[in-house]
This record gives structure tokens, sequence and C-alpha cells, in this order.
């Protein structure tokens, strides 16, 4: 299949590997790709201060390429969306802007994005890839296209809109996982167990589920179940677990912080005024991305209890810390300065430090808390 190709990326990759795509152009410019006749839109879909899904890119964008369609043109989305946006929210768009008519003058294809941030082995090709179309010839384009450059194959759906469920449910469905695990870790803690001392038994056994207790983020699974119980609370339907995980995971930073405040206070160390260190920004480990980090969530309760807070991450991108959470990271910390030091993210260079590296940030009394069960069970003073 030999067809030119847009992808609206919006996935930062590194400059190296962007400079070494010299079969990529790049432009702002609609009349650079008007002459194009596949259009694969990746654009991010948020949700707004409500946790109600946020459109708005998915409609600019769609807006956007509906001004350039033309008669045979496929517009292929890849955004994580409830089941319908595409033919329901974004299909007219591109009929209204184009003039033209779906599935007879211009078609559309769904294969949502499956990408792992900051995994060098499950990269674009080495993962299957769901495809779609809106009419079975097209599903069968749309896939071809895509075995171009997936070498781990694809798998073709019926239909666009059980494409798009079954996307939405991967993510709601660890996210469900980890609230599990997350109240596990609230019901131990209260029993005074070692959760993953529970986990690493619990474990043996051939089909349990690996998860982790932890503050849950990210562009993915800290957004994509308000998608589905939007859509869920449209045709009638109150989705009372997938809230429930909702809401478990939504507050896992107040209760760390809470935790970390009363070992304090066990200590005699006065919370009002500490100072604490926080080390870990991104939403999860080796990789910069800080889209809807949970971490924020240790930062505002922390300042709650008027605290000074401190932020480590040698992985973030200063500048956008401060613009996206007014968060501006250490160049490093400040030894014997902090009353409370917590490990928020595994990045490898947290790993690479011993106990006695990393307490050498605190007073000669000070509370060590470890939400990623980097350190020994008894090398912490308390974690999830």
């Amino acid at each position: 299949m030999n067809l030119k190709m847009v992808m609206m990326l919006l996935w930062k990759l590194p400059k190296k590997e962007l400079k070494d795509a010299i079969y990529l152009s790049y432009t702002t410019s609609l009349d650079d790709i008007k002459d194009c006749v596949i259009f694969i839109i990746t654009v991010p879909t948020p949700i707004d201060k409500h946790k109600r899904p946020d459109l708005t890119p998915l409609e600019k964008s769609s807006e956007a390429v509906g001004s350039i369609l033309k008669k045979g043109d496929i517009v292929i989305y890849e955004s994580t969306v409830y089941p319908g946006a595409t033919e329901e929210v974004c299909v007219p768009i591109l009929e209204e802007r184009s003039g033209l008519t779906f599935n007879k003058d211009f078609y559309c294809g769904y294969s949502p994005e499956r990408i792992n941030p900051g995994d060098k082995e499950h990269r674009v090709t080495t993962i299957k890839k769901v495809t779609a179309g809106s009419t079975p010839e097209i599903a069968t384009e749309v896939d071809e296209l895509y075995q171009e450059i997936i070498i781990a194959g694809t798998h073709k759906a019926s239909s666009i809109k059980v494409a798009e469920a079954a996307k939405v449910i991967e993510n709601t469905q660890r996210d469900v996982n980890i609230a599990l695990i997350n109240e596990l870790a609230l019901i131990f803690n209260k029993l005074d167990i070692d959760t993953e001392s529970v986990l690493e038994v619990a474990g043996t056994k051939w089909n349990f589920l690996s998860f982790r207790p932890g503050l849950v983020g990210g562009h993915c699974i800290g957004v994509d179940p308000y998608y589905l119980t939007h859509k869920a609370i449209e045709v009638g339907y109150n989705p009372e677990m997938i809230l429930a995980g909702r809401r478990l995971n939504d507050n896992m930073g107040s209760y760390v912080a809470d935790q970390v405040s009363k070992l304090m206070t066990k200590k005699r160390i006065h919370v009002v005024g500490a100072n604490i260190l926080i080390m870990g920004l991104t939403f999860k480990e080796n990789c910069p991305d800080l889209r809807n980090t949970r971490v924020v969530d240790l930062v505002e309760e922390f300042k709650d209890f008027n605290c000074n807070v401190d932020v480590y991450d040698p992985w973030v991108d200063k500048n956008e810390a401060v613009h996206e959470y007014n968060i501006r990271p250490l160049d490093s910390p400040i030894k014997g300065k902090y009353d409370a030091i917590l490990l928020a993210v595994a990045h490898n260079e947290f790993k690479e430090l011993s106990v006695e590296q990393i307490r050498a940030y605190g007073k000669d009394s000070h509370v060590l808390y470890d939400i990623k069960y980097l350190l020994k069970t008894n090398e912490s003073d308390g974690r999830l």
C-alpha cells in the first residue's frame, strides 16, 4: 500500500530520533498536508477540573482536517475516547467542515495508541495494534496500513465502537485492580501487616495478579476510566465499582501525607513549618512525562499542613514543571535539611542510592517514607 500519511503526534520523542527520521517532515501549515490522503490524529483526550471528558483537542483537530478533506480520504483516530465518540463527535465535524458525506465521500478508521512511556522494550512497533474502519473495506485498508510497520501484528476489530471500548477498558481494568491493592494496603496498615510481604506470599499462586499500591496518575490510567463512566452515565447506568476505584486512587496522596505527618508526630517532629523532600515528580519511573502526575497531590497536602516542600526529579524539564504545576524541582537535594523524605517515583537514579545516602538528606531526626518499595522493609520508617 503506497499511501501518504500525516501523523499529528504530540508525544515527545528524543531529539535524536526526530533528527534521524529522514522520511518524516514537520509542519504547522494545513496547506502542506492538503494533498495527503490519510490523516492520523493522535491528540490528547484529557479531563476537565470536574473530571469530565475534554474533547477540545479532538474537536479542533477534526475541524482542521475537515477543512482540507477530499473525496476518498481516510481519517484515522488514535486518541482514547468513550465508545461512539469517533462517529458521534468527530464525524459530524468532518462532514460540516468538508461538506462531504461520511462513508460515501470520505471514511474513518480507529487504531488506539498502545505505548508505555519510558519502556525501551515495548515500543509502538512491538505491541500488537488494534485496528478498525467505518466499512469492512476500509477496516481492511487501515489494518494493512498498520501491518506495514507493526512487527507484533494487528488485530482487526469488528467495528470502531468495539475498538474504542477495548482501549478504554484496558486502563480501566488496571485502575480498578490498583484500587483494590490500595484498599488492601489501607487495611493491612491498620492491622500492622507489611503489604509488600503479603503480596509476595500471595504471588506464589500462579494466577494471582501482580499489582502494587501507590499513586495512580498519568495520561491513561488516571483519566480513561472517566471517559467510560461518562458514557455509562449518559446512557443511564451508574458505574459504581469504577467510580469507587477512582475515588480511592485519587485520595491516596492525602492518605500518604497523613501517614507521614503521624510518623513525624511520633518522633516529636513539628509538622507545621517542617521541611519536606519529595523524590520524584513524574507520573511513572524513568520517563519525563508529567501529565496528570499525582505526586502534585502530595505537594499540595503538605503545603496545606504549612510545610516547606522541595521536589527533586532528575528526569523532568524544570520549566515544564513550573508551567504545569508551579513547581520548580531542585538541581539536587540539600543534605541535612529535611524533616521528612518521601520516595515517590522509582527512578533508576533513586534505586542506585543506598539508604544511607538518602537519609543523609534528612536532619538527625527525620522520617523516611517509601511509597514505591525501593527499600527493604526495615530501612524506612513507613511505606504503603
